[in-house]
């Protein structure tokens, strides 16, 4: 693996990104691996879990990081993204960026001679999906079950698709009509998940949608971008809440998931962000470990 542009880059990946993310967890590799190494952190938009957890990481693992935002940089005087990923890349050991367009993470590594790493775009968020896996997998033993990712199916959503069809876990994404996730990105997550017997579905009928699952995830109605449509996205998902009259459809211990940042009362309630079926900080915490795993697989 080159680069992390896509969850679909790590497909060959995953369970070795999962196997060391629980081995940094548990402070099972020892030293400082990326001892002298830096990673560059380029952000166009606004971020928590990302900044923290991949300077932190790289500090654990003895490496600096560069927060670098957009004004810090000639990208924001109107140099080409081309030609800022032919310098930066050879002042630094590895690239991370949270971008608005997909494409512009595609074009830097494409003319970066180091690994990069997508922060989050308009079209994939990879990292949050492994932090999801080992969450999963840290209280349910297995991934022989089905999630519902209830709401918009956006960014986090694309990444959890194809997530679930190399692992081969059952997922339906619960949407309203029009808010469905990228139609290739579906195509291509079917594709795997026929070699691992995952049955990934579009359901727009939320009680039927999550019926019987073993986990429910869900994530903002209003992402960074889409403040323009808040009136119309409040309305359009009004029926799609997680709380305590939705879980009563999925199993009984269904564990409850969120990326965050949560807005309390609109995709999800209080008391779901505080029930003992929550997995919520855990999945937080996991952001900082995958990440970890990630950049020890890329820059050591």
């Amino acid at each position: 693996m080159k680069h992390l542009l896509s969850m679909e880059d790590a497909k060959d990946h995953v369970h070795e990104i999962l196997v060391l993310a629980g081995k940094f967890k548990r402070g099972e590799i020892p030293g400082e691996p990326l001892a002298k190494k830096t990673l560059a952190m380029i952000f166009e938009k606004a971020s928590t879990r990302t900044r923290i957890s991949f300077e932190v990481g790289m500090y654990q693992l003895g490496g600096t990081a560069l927060y670098l935002s957009k004004d810090d940089l000639q990208l924001g005087r109107g140099e080409i993204v081309e030609d800022t990923a032919k310098a930066m890349s050879r002042y630094v050991d590895g690239v991370m960026i949270r971008a608005i367009e997909h494409e512009d993470v595609l074009k830097f590594s494409q003319n970066s001679n180091a690994p990069v790493i997508n922060g989050l775009t308009n079209l994939e968020h990879p990292c949050q999906a492994f932090a999801d896996l080992l969450t999963i997998y840290e209280r349910k033993k297995s991934f022989d079950m089905k999630l519902a990712f209830v709401g918009d199916g956006n960014n986090v959503c694309n990444s959890l698709l194809l997530a679930s069809a190399f692992v081969g876990m059952d997922m339906n994404v619960v949407c309203p009509p029009g808010y469905e996730p990228d139609v290739e990105i579906f195509k291509k997550a079917k594709k795997y998940a026929k070699k691992t017997g995952a049955e990934l579905k579009i359901i727009n009928d939320i009680e039927k949608g999550v019926q019987g699952v073993d986990v429910v995830y869900t994530d903002v109605w209003i992402s960074m971008g889409d403040e323009e449509e808040a009136s119309k996205r409040i309305n359009d998902f009004s029926d799609y809440q997680v709380n305590k009259n939705l879980m009563k459809h999925a199993d009984n211990d269904a564990m409850i998931l969120h990326c965050l940042p949560a807005i309390r009362g609109q995709e999800i309630t209080a008391d779901m962000i505080n029930s003992p079926k929550s997995s919520i900080w855990d999945q937080a915490e996991n952001r900082l470990h995958a990440q970890k795993a990630v950049l020890y697989l890329l820059i050591s």
